[in-house]
């Protein structure tokens, strides 16, 4: 399962505690080498370049929030 699709297709409603529960769920989860699975999924047209770029802002918002880089 890719971190898209744990997400689902609309934000959750129940905020920030929802999506880093559903992130740690995924992280649990999540095989493989990240890079090349981000790219397949650009690749096959699953996620387009906006949505990989939303999902990297996202990223990086979160990452200061938790302390960070």
């Amino acid at each position: 399962m890719s971190f898209f699709d744990s997400l689902g297709s609309t934000m959750p409603q129940n905020g920030m505690q929802n999506i880093l529960q559903r992130f740690q769920q995924f992280q649990r989860t999540f095989t493989g080498n990240p890079q090349q699975q981000v790219q397949q999924l650009l690749n096959s047209g699953k996620v387009t370049q906006q949505q990989y770029q939303q999902a990297v802002q996202m990223a990086q918002q979160l990452q200061r929030m938790m302390g960070g880089k």
